[in-house]
């Protein structure tokens, strides 16, 4: 049986069984790329929920409470973040798991124990994914499957080294599994977005085949495991590729843009939303997270009356197409290319984000500006920059989409030029926050759409 400890929010005021456990991992947790609030001090840390879900493996899920801060979409700052951590304890580490060593606790129930990040030890990895093979709980936590999915047993694991905002899993070059490292309660898109889609008969997406979730402290969803295109390459690499051996990517950009249009399309199917977004209300939001973005970056404080004049325009355009479910941060390194095909993965949407608003109905031009704001990134990762490949890659997308969608995002100017300079807001924090060398980048677009608007 589960041994399973929940405890109640920080509010209670009570000390804590883990508060030993919680030390250590106030100083850990700020260090790892996937943590959200880096630019937020850690002011308390709670664990919420503390599962054994195998010998020498507890499943935790903690609540990270920091001081506020003015809030990409106005406002202050949620008080705090929920994480989910696998930690492996140990009495003595082996040197293979230095790197995943988190610390020695010192009272409380794991007293003089080695605690470790767990998804490094291929030894948790693989009972993982054992669990994920039979469905079924393990005290709070809820174990499901595809019945008609066949994972075979003994895939070796490894931990994939990549910069992301969670942490994947490969299983023998055969399946992967994403590990959601911030919780909000919820279904998270990345399980229901692509489950809908494969009902819809939709193959731009690899289905669900596994997938856990929790009940408490409430409902949530903490992974999804997956089949991995082993034979894939991403866009951003391709796209880089292309641009080191001065080659074209057009053709490849207007597939693309017929792959995201045949996700756009499945997507409105599955998931009917059928209203024109309220474009006052849109603009009143970018605006918000212009000003809070331009208080946290000051790079961007001149442009601010330029690039409020794209926002205000989307009072007397357009509205374009009708709001739908969207991929909500589609950009070269959210697309696979597997032989011939392109394939969209993670369903996710800007992590940062609220996951209701990630769930909600969107113009899909959003996913369009992300993917030409991509190419504009690709562009300038070498000098001197090629603003021509960039331009001609844009115009193959949007080809490419027209041509199946029905309708052309470049004849939606207004609109198309609103959600591009969001999304440049968007990026101008971003970069601020995890990588300050890369500033130039959107910066660059951020002075053409507020000087030229455009």
């Amino acid at each position: 049986m589960a041994k399973t400890v929940i405890l109640q929010p920080r509010s209670t005021g009570t000390e804590q069984p883990l508060s030993s456990l919680c030390e250590l991992l106030r100083e850990w947790l700020p260090r790892q790329r996937w943590f959200a609030g880096k630019d937020r001090p850690v002011t308390d840390l709670t664990v919420l929920s503390a599962t054994e879900l195998f010998p020498g493996c507890l499943h935790v899920l903690v609540d990270a409470g920091y001081l506020p801060v003015p809030a990409p979409g106005g406002g202050a700052s949620p008080p705090g973040d929920c994480y989910q951590l696998l930690l492996g304890v140990r009495e003595h580490l082996s040197p293979r798991l230095g790197r995943a060593l988190i610390g020695r606790v010192q009272e409380g129930p794991l007293a003089g124990l080695m605690v470790y990040d767990a998804l490094h030890d291929p030894r948790s990895a693989a009972l993982l994914l054992d669990r994920l093979r039979r469905p079924g709980t393990v005290g709070p936590l809820c174990f499901e499957a595809d019945p008609a999915a066949d994972v075979p047993a003994g895939l070796a694991p490894r931990l994939l080294d990549a910069e992301q905002s969670n942490s994947s899993l490969i299983y023998g070059d055969a399946f992967i599994l994403k590990v959601f490292r911030r919780i909000q309660p919820g279904t998270n898109p990345d399980l229901e977005v692509p489950e809908a889609l494969v009902a819809q008969g939709c193959n731009r997406v690899p289905a669900p085949v596994a997938w856990l979730r929790t009940a408490e402290p409430w409902a949530a969803t903490l992974g999804v495991l997956q089949p991995y295109l082993r034979d894939a390459s991403d866009g951003w690499t391709l796209a880089l590729g292309a641009l080191a051996a001065g080659e074209d990517f057009t053709k490849e950009a207007y597939e693309l843009g017929l792959a995201t249009a045949d996700i756009h399309l499945a997507l409105a199917t599955a998931f009917p939303a059928g209203a024109h977004g309220d474009m006052e209300r849109t603009a009143a939001a970018m605006t918000a997270r212009l000003e809070a973005a331009a208080h946290c970056v000051p790079a961007l404080r001149p442009f601010v009356p330029g690039l409020r004049t794209a926002f205000r325009a989307l009072a007397n355009c357009d509205a374009g197409p009708a709001a739908q479910r969207i991929h909500g941060d589609l950009h070269l390194g959210q697309v696979l290319r597997a032989g011939r095909e392109w394939f969209v993965i993670d369903f996710e949407g800007e992590p940062s984000r609220p996951l209701a608003e990630r769930r909600a109905a969107q113009s899909p031009v959003r996913d369009v500006a992300g993917m030409l704001r991509s190419f504009d990134y690709a562009a300038r990762q070498r000098r001197p920059w090629r603003p021509e490949w960039a331009r001609r890659c844009r115009e193959a997308y949007c080809a490419g989409y027209a041509a199946r969608a029905g309708w052309d995002p470049r004849k939606k100017h207004a609109l198309l030029r609103a959600y591009e300079t969001d999304r440049a807001v968007y990026e101008v924090l971003y970069e601020a926050r995890h990588r300050p060398g890369w500033l130039p980048v959107p910066m660059a677009a951020i002075e053409r759409l507020a000087v030229r608007g455009g």
